[in-house]
């Protein structure tokens, strides 16, 4: 899917150059921006994040758990 999106002259010109600096595509740059800003929000960015996620939420809370202390007591 296409978009348009609007930059300023200045960040446009320090996006060309940082894609310039790295050997990547603006494409690259724009995915990579928007699979941070996704992960900052907790969404998701494909099936296998979403699946990690949702197996993360299923396991038990291992800090609310009383846990066994091995020892010696006085």
């Amino acid at each position: 899917m296409r978009k348009l999106i609007a930059f300023d002259e200045d960040t446009f010109d320090k996006l060309k150059q940082l894609g310039r600096d790295r050997m990547a595509t603006f494409q690259e740059l724009a995915d990579e921006a928007f699979a941070d800003l996704l992960k900052k929000h907790g969404i998701p960015i494909d099936l296998r994040d979403a699946l990690r996620k949702s197996a993360a939420q299923s396991k038990p809370d291992a800090a609310k758990s009383p846990k066994l202390r091995k020892g010696r007591h006085a």
